[in-house]
C-alpha cells in the first residue's frame, strides 16, 4: 500500500523550536534510529515507526554511520524507507548523522580524524542514498585528534555541501568551546550539540548546557529515558525481555534495588499527574528551554505514541520540579 503522509502532521500538537543562534527549527520530540532499524530487526515495523514519527510532526531523524545491527544496517534501512515514502518530502525533513565510533577494519574506521569523517560520510550517503545530509556530527572526541584537524574537517565538508550544518556530540565542556570558537572563525557555526541527559545521569549540567547556550549552540538529548529505566518496565525488577536480560548497553548492575525505589517513587508522582512515567521524564528535559530536541527511541509505534503524549501533559511547576529532583537526589544519583 502506498503511503500518504497525514495532512495534519503540523497541526496535531507537535512543538518546534529554534536550534541555538539560527534559523533552524527542530521538533521538541525527534526519531533516533539507535536501536530496532537494523536489519536484524522486522523492516515493516521499523517503517510503521517511521511512518508515524512523521504523521505525527517528527521532522528529525537521527542515525549514526554506526547503527544497526549491524553496523551500517539502520542507515540503509532508513534509506530504503525514505526512497520509498518520504522523498518527495524531502525539504520538510532533518536527517542527520555522525561519524566517530568504531565502523570499520584498520586504522582509519574510528575516530575523530578528518580521513575517518570524510570517508565515514561518503558511505553513509551511499547507504542513505542522499546527496547530502541536514546535520553531520563528529561523535565523540578521540583524544588524540588535534580539534583543529576535527573541525576543518567538519568545516570543509559543509562548503563542499554534504551537509548542510554540523555538530558535536560528547565532546567535553572545555573541547567543545575550542570547536564552536574554530567553526566559528571559519563562517561555520555549530549548530548543535548531542549528550546524554536524563535524570539519572546529570553531568551536562556541569558544564555542556552552560557553554552550548553561551555559544549559541543547541542541545540535543540522547538516552532520555536512561535506556529505559524511567519508563514502568522496572517496577518490579528486571522483565525477561527486557535490554537487560538481553545482554544490552543497560547494564544488570545498574537496576539496583535503590534505583528501582527511586522508579517507583517517580512513577507514583507521575500516574498522579495523569501521565506517564515516561512521558514525565521526557517533559522534565523539555522544560529546560536549553534543551532543543529530545532524541526517542521506538520498538513499536505505540510506545513511540506514549511518548509523544509528553507534549499534551501539563506543565512541570517549579514545585513538581523540585519535587523531581528531591526523589531522584535521594541515593545521591
Amino acid at each position: 500500500m502506498t503511503y500518504t503522509p497525514d495532512k495534519t502532521r503540523y497541526s496535531n500538537g507537535m512543538i518546534y523550536s529554534y536550534c541555538g543562534k539560527s534559523g533552524l527549527m527542530l521538533p521538541k520530540i525527534s526519531l533516533g534510529l539507535w536501536h530496532n532499524f537494523g536489519h536484524a530487526d522486522s523492516f515493516e515495523k521499523s517503517k510503521d515507526i517511521i511512518h508515524c514519527a512523521f504523521d505525527r510532526g517528527i521532522t528529525h531523524f537521527d542515525l549514526a554511520n554506526n547503527y544497526g545491527p549491524p553496523p551500517g544496517s539502520a542507515e540503509e534501512n532508513f534509506g530504503k524507507i525514505f526512497k520509498e515514502d518520504l522523498s518527495a518530502h524531502r525539504d520538510e525533513i532533518i536527517i542527520s548523522t555522525k561519524a566517530g565510533h568504531a565502523m570499520w577494519d584498520g586504522p582509519y574506521g574510528d575516530g575523530s580524524s578528518r580521513k575517518n569523517l570524510i570517508s565515514s560520510l561518503d558511505q553513509s550517503l551511499k547507504r542513505l542514498q542522499l546527496e547530502y545530509v541536514d546535520i553531520f556530527y563528529s561523535h565523540r572526541y578521540d583524544g588524540i585528534t588535534p580539534v583543529e584537524e576535527t573541525m576543518q574537517a567538519l568545516i570543509d565538508i559543509v562548503k563542499s555541501g554534504k551537509a548542510l550544518y554540523v555538530g558535536i556530540s560528547k565532546y567535553p565542556p572545555h573541547l567543545a568551546e575550542k570547536a564552536y570558537k574554530i567553526l566559528e572563525s571559519q563562517g561555520v557555526h555549530c549548530l548543535i550539540h548531542q549528550d546524554r541527559y536524563n535524570l539519572f545521569s546529570r553531568d551536562v549540567e556541569k558544564g555542556t548546557l552552560y557553554t552550548a547556550e553561551r555559544n549559541g549552540v543547541g542541545f540535543c538529548a540522547f538516552s532520555p529515558l536512561a535506556q529505559g529505566l524511567l519508563t514502568d518496565r522496572y517496577l518490579n525488577g528486571i522483565p525477561d525481555d527486557s535490554r537487560v536480560a538481553k545482554n544490552g548497553f543497560l547494564k544488570k548492575e545498574q537496576v539496583t534495588p535503590e534505583k528501582i525505589a527511586i522508579i517507583r517513587r517517580l512513577n507514583d508522582m507521575a500516574l498522579k499527574r495523569g501521565e506517564s512515567l515516561a512521558q514525565m521524564s521526557l517533559s522534565w528535559l523539555i522544560s529546560d528551554i536549553r534543551v532543543t530536541t529530545v532524541i526517542v527511541g521506538a520498538s513499536s509505534v505505540n510506545q513511540l505514541i506514549n511518548n509523544l503524549g509528553t507534549l499534551e501533559s501539563p506543565t512541570l511547576s517549579e514545585e513538581d520540579l523540585k519535587s523531581i529532583r528531591t526523589i531522584v537526589e535521594m541515593n545521591h544519583f
